[in-house]
């Protein structure tokens, strides 16, 4: 199971966090991965001047727009098994 945290702290919030979630949240549903995501919000990963930051198992990704996710998602969740 993969575990991916997105940061929803100040700064995270501010640059963008939610939209990240919701691009995030439709790529799961469109690619029927539910059961293979554990999904969660949290709070400050410590790198705020990076952000909007995410966690993915244990490797922390900064600087995630939501048009970055799509690309995160297929490289790192699906790990390029889908087009």
């Amino acid at each position: 199971m993969l575990k991916l945290s997105i940061c929803f702290g100040s700064a995270c919030h501010l640059k963008g966090a939610y939209s990240v979630l919701n691009a995030f949240k439709a790529l799961i549903e469109k690619y029927k991965v539910q059961s293979q995501i554990d999904l969660e919000g949290n709070f400050c990963q410590g790198k705020c001047t990076e952000g909007v930051v995410i966690k993915l198992n244990d490797e922390i990704i900064t600087n995630v727009a939501k048009e970055k996710v799509h690309n995160i998602f297929m490289e790192k969740v699906l790990g390029g098994k889908h087009h």
